[in-house]
């Protein structure tokens, strides 16, 4: 698989920025996955996933990766 040319020739901080997002999008499902679980009719039903967790670790991740790579744009 070939690497479109935007990515091929990124910088360090854009592709943070592309890794970011992504831990980011992954904090966001979490939360939702989460807000689903206490919405849920049947109080049983517990699931095994630790959405809380994922959603804390995956939102820190991609907050500093984020921070990372504005500080990597404006650095120049």
């Amino acid at each position: 698989m070939k690497w479109p040319a935007f990515v091929t020739f990124a910088s360090d901080a854009t592709i943070l920025s592309f890794w970011a997002g992504g831990f980011l999008l992954l904090s966001v499902i979490a939360l939702v996955a989460d807000w689903r679980r206490t919405k849920r009719k049947d109080i049983d039903r517990v699931g095994c996933m630790p959405w809380t967790v994922v959603f804390l670790c995956s939102a820190f991740i991609g907050c500093g990766l984020l921070v990372m790579a504005v500080k990597g744009w404006i650095a120049g």
